[in-house]
């Protein structure tokens, strides 16, 4: 069976647990080429909550003006994007996985191969619990990050509210649903 490749974009509030879902997607997906988990780069360094690649800011300014990224955008302060390498791995039929901002959703529409968007959600005092338990100053007002609502025009949504297992088990099937 061919596989049409494409991109699996994961939204949603922070705290709603998106990296945690991708990290064990990739794990559990590890010996399955048809998966590919590019490392976003952020204008800040890795942390426990959040496995991405450091850039610098000035990096981050002249890449995305130069447009040498798959995806760029700023929130919170901070510049992030997906390496250019993502797009030419989802034209040769691989399902690319990012965490990615809602605001980019449109823009990924045009210009990515197959995207398919997956919002992850989790009730408001859950969200704050999971925030307030990072103790990230650079996450700002924490309070400003939990009133901010954007519309999400997602092909698939998972509720993060409880146990992971749950969401991670549906998080996977949307994955090999979109590899087939």
């Amino acid at each position: 069976m061919r596989v049409r490749g494409g991109f699996v974009l994961v939204v949603g509030p922070s705290g709603a647990g998106k990296d945690m879902l991708i990290g064990h997607a990739r794990t559990a997906l590890a010996d399955d080429p048809r998966f590919v988990f590019p490392r976003r780069l952020v204008t800040r360094p890795p942390s426990a909550h959040e496995d991405n690649v450091e850039i610098a800011q000035a990096a981050f300014d002249q890449g995305a003006a130069a447009g040498a990224f798959a995806l760029s955008w700023r929130a919170h302060g901070l510049g992030y994007a997906i390496p250019a390498e993502a797009v030419p791995s989802a034209e040769r039929g691989h399902v690319v996985v990012c965490n990615v901002s809602r605001r980019v959703v449109e823009a990924a529409r045009r210009r990515l191969p197959h995207v398919h968007v997956v919002a992850v959600t989790a009730a408001p005092e859950v969200l704050a619990r999971r925030l307030a338990a990072r103790g990230r100053a650079q996450d700002g007002d924490l309070a400003a990050r939990l009133a901010r609502a954007a519309p999400i025009l997602a092909d698939d949504t998972i509720r993060n509210d409880g146990e992971p297992t749950r969401a991670v088990e549906r998080f996977i099937a949307c994955l090999r649903e979109q590899a087939r």
